[in-house]
């Protein structure tokens, strides 16, 4: 049995160690290790054979969702149901709009409402008489 074949019975934590140790003792082993490690795939680390996670289309799509400004559900893979809850979310937040509108009417009521009252009141009391220097 090789070197590389116990290596892999101990799992990852040996590649990673031996090639640490490589580095310490003999940094050009180090490399040595490490670009068989990465050529080899051995680490696990490229799950999607030689390319790369952004040639996933959910993911790039996602990422540009994001990361562009425009954050969009993922798509259900239904078409009529992405429509239904796309036409859905847009009446939500339409509904949401109005109804912030209609609080921020209702505020401006209620405080009109009771700056009319202030100066009600203030009205209604009776003044002190002004006294007139004698002189």
């Amino acid at each position: 049995m090789g070197i590389a074949a116990r290596l892999d019975d101990i799992g990852k934590p040996a590649w990673i160690a031996l090639m640490i140790l490589s580095f310490i003792f003999f940094w050009p082993v180090g490399l040595a290790v490490l670009a068989f490690l990465i050529g080899s795939g051995r680490m696990g680390c490229w799950k999607h054979r030689g390319h790369g996670r952004w040639h996933n289309e959910e993911l790039r799509d996602t990422a540009s969702r994001w990361f562009g400004g425009e954050r969009q559900p993922p798509s259900s893979g239904n078409r009529a149901f992405d429509e239904y809850r796309a036409e859905t979310l847009r009446r939500l937040e339409e509904e949401q709009k109005d109804f912030r509108a209609f609080l921020d009417r209702l505020r401006f009521a209620k405080d009109k409402a009771e700056f009319d009252e202030f100066l009600a009141e203030r009205r209604q009391r009776p003044q002190p008489p002004e006294t007139r220097p004698e002189g």
